[in-house]
């Protein structure tokens, strides 16, 4: 509910505070007194888009600001903990416009886009009036509204869910099939490198071990000879059969030496020992180095193989074994891709029957509430004095979306027999406002539950009984809500709970526009001036109490 409008330095408005009230709140004043003002500023602080130049003449800026109640559940706590914006049950929005034409908002005394603004306002406030092309006019959103008025919450839910299992499912075959004509166009370079990359069955790690062993062997070849000299230069014909014979000399004669060769054979023997440990390790490393000469050819071809591969793949020879895995997985992709592709066109199918069925489904339960519809808004046009007029909510088939299979238009004909046309392009202005006024009755339990309701104007063109009519529906609107009413009509004025008058004044040169509320005294006189203009009567004063009393 609205419950506070302050407007600084807007327009002809220099200083206004409003305190509304539940209930069906009337505005009234004369042509040209500022309502249009009032409804162009609670559209500033809600984001709308609206003049361009707002602010008073003299002023360096103008400013609004709205405070809503909220009551539990409300639409709007949503946008705020999308927007991550403080939740309370009171909502305070305000929007400054600078004289360079910079527009700063704020909830909550949080800085916002004009977008948050604009979220929120659809949870907070809807316009109706002649002109009005945001709400009931709008052909886009007559789908939405019926399906509000259905009751199609979950089956809307179940379609939407149903609509991206069908996309998930075509994206997933269609990718599937540029895959495989991908694959297609390279079977023969897939079927040859994969041969080829079988045959060869790279290892990583493998090219660093057999440059490893090519050089140990083409080393080997080169100090073979050295080392194998070295061998027998320590073995018996040589250092070995050297000093055993000394040892064998020196252990025979050390018997006649007293003792001075007993140094000498113990070293002798110690170096016995180590001349053989150099002789086995020269040994060993002669073995070492025996190796058949085709082994060094066939490593090297087998390296020289792996170089060569992957030069022609453009790879590092350690990635050869990688690269063979995805090229084998691709070819197995084309070999097994005509049964992917069959599963995938099977699980498009069962998601587009899917589809269809909850789509036939939502279809049938608009068609049954668009009959209620058109029969609650007719019941509706009666009292309003257009029991000969038509309302049909027209469906039609439309492209498969998330949405559905359905084009909804609200269509009306005036008068029997006259051609049935759009709501917005058939009805005259009276009966515009009462075609509008008669479906927003009917779907006010189910769309919108509290928002502030603003009817602009929307009695023009009727009076009399009529008009008395409009401002009875107005006031049903308003019970256990908040409408208010910008209105011409003494009838409807005299409905409301709360009654302000809009007045335009002009001190020094300037013109300002001034709200008062008014009393019960000044409620009469009043409704008295809309009865009879300028010169309010005696007759118009008691017509005036009449209405009030009525």
């Amino acid at each position: 509910m609205l419950r506070a409008l302050e407007i600084r330095d807007m327009l002809i408005i220099d200083r206004l505070d409003l305190a509304f009230q539940p209930g069906l709140n009337v505005l009234t004043g004369e042509t040209g007194a500022g309502k249009s003002i009032l409804l162009d500023s609670l559209g500033f602080v809600l984001g709308w888009r609206g003049r361009a130049e707002l602010v008073r003449t003299g002023a360096q800026q103008g400013e609004v600001t709205a405070v809503f109640d909220l009551a539990p559940g409300h639409a709007a706590y949503g946008v705020l903990e999308e927007a991550g914006l403080p939740v309370g049950d009171e909502l305070i929005l305000r929007r400054v416009n600078t004289t360079d034409g910079r527009k700063t908002g704020w909830v909550n005394d949080r800085r916002v886009s004009g977008e948050v603004l604009r979220q929120l306002s659809a949870t907070l406030v809807e316009l109706h009036g002649q002109h009005d092309d945001r709400g009931l006019l709008d052909p886009k959103g007559h789908l939405a509204i019926l399906d509000i008025y259905a009751g199609n919450d979950t089956l809307r839910a179940d379609l939407r869910a149903r609509w991206s299992e069908m996309g998930a499912a075509r994206r997933a075959l269609s990718k599937a099939q540029a895959a495989l004509e991908e694959v297609r166009a390279e079977e023969e370079f897939l079927r040859h490198a994969v041969d080829e990359l079988s045959k060869l069955a790279p290892e990583p790690g493998e090219e660093a071990e057999l440059d490893q062993r090519r050089r140990r062997m083409q080393q080997a070849e080169k100090i073979r000879d050295d080392i194998g000299q070295a061998s027998s230069a320590l073995g018996y014909d040589g250092a070995e059969g050297a000093m055993a014979n000394a040892l064998r000399w020196l252990e025979g004669a050390s018997e006649k030496a007293d003792g001075r060769l007993d140094d000498p054979i113990n070293a002798l023997t110690r170096a016995m020992a180590e001349l053989d440990e150099a002789a086995r390790g020269v040994a060993d490393c002669l073995d070492g180095l025996d190796f058949n000469p085709a082994e060094l050819e066939d490593t090297e071809e087998r390296l020289f193989a792996l170089r060569g591969l992957a030069r022609k793949h453009q790879v590092q020879p350690d990635e050869l074994a990688d690269l063979s895995a995805k090229l084998s997985a691709r070819l197995a992709a084309l070999d097994a891709g005509e049964s992917q592709i069959a599963e995938l066109q099977n699980a498009l199918k069962q998601a587009e029957t899917a589809y269809g069925s909850a789509a036939d489904t939502l279809t049938q339960n608009r068609r049954a509430a668009a009959t209620r519809l058109d029969a609650a808004v007719a019941s509706e046009l009666a009292p309003l004095k257009m029991e000969r007029a038509v309302f049909v909510t027209e469906i039609t088939p439309a492209a498969d979306s998330a949405e559905g299979r359905d084009a909804v238009c609200f269509s009306v004909a005036t008068n029997p027999g006259s051609p049935a046309g759009p709501l917005n392009k058939i009805a005259s202005g009276g009966e515009l406002s009462r075609f509008l006024l008669a479906l927003k009755v009917c779907l006010s339990e189910e769309r919108n539950a509290g928002v502030t309701m603003i009817f602009d104007e929307i009695d023009r063109g009727v009076g009399g009984a009529t008009a008395d009519a409009v401002g009875r529906r107005l006031k049903a609107l308003s019970d256990g809500g908040q409408v208010l009413v910008v209105t011409h009509s003494p009838q409807v004025a005299a409905l409301g709970g709360h009654h302000w008058r809009v007045a335009k004044h002009v001190a020094d040169g300037v013109t300002t526009s001034d709200v008062a509320p008014l009393d019960a005294d000044q409620r009469e006189t009043e409704i008295a001036r809309m009865l009879a203009g300028d010169t309010i009567t005696d007759q118009a004063r008691a017509a005036a109490r009449a209405l009030l009393v009525g």
